[in-house]
């Protein structure tokens, strides 16, 4: 059967491979493969950085992010109506806001 680790429990596993204790001997205490604890600890050097970021900096990104998506998408909504338009020869009032 096999088991199951919370993110935690490999966070800590990962730190002990870290910070130098065997990897085979992790193993045989967790009864887990020597490659799933190095993947584990390759993962926490790389994702380590990450804990450390300014959050503010990347929730302002992602807003950035957003709206400039939005934006695209509202051109190509335009140029999609305006191709219909000309398409079916429609004339909208100008009360609709499609001009």
């Amino acid at each position: 059967m096999k088991k199951s680790y919370a993110p935690k429990q490999k966070a800590l596993i990962a730190l002990a491979a870290i910070r130098g204790e065997q990897i085979s001997k992790l193993a045989s205490a967790y009864q887990i493969h020597p490659t799933q604890i190095g993947l584990w600890k390759k993962t926490l050097e790389q994702e380590a950085e990450k804990l450390f970021t300014d959050k503010r900096k990347k929730d302002n990104y992602s807003k950035d992010r957003i709206i400039e998506e939005l934006y695209k998408n509202i051109g190509k909504r335009e140029i999609e109506i305006s191709w219909l338009k000309k398409k079916f020869n429609i004339e909208l009032p100008s009360e609709v806001g499609f001009d």
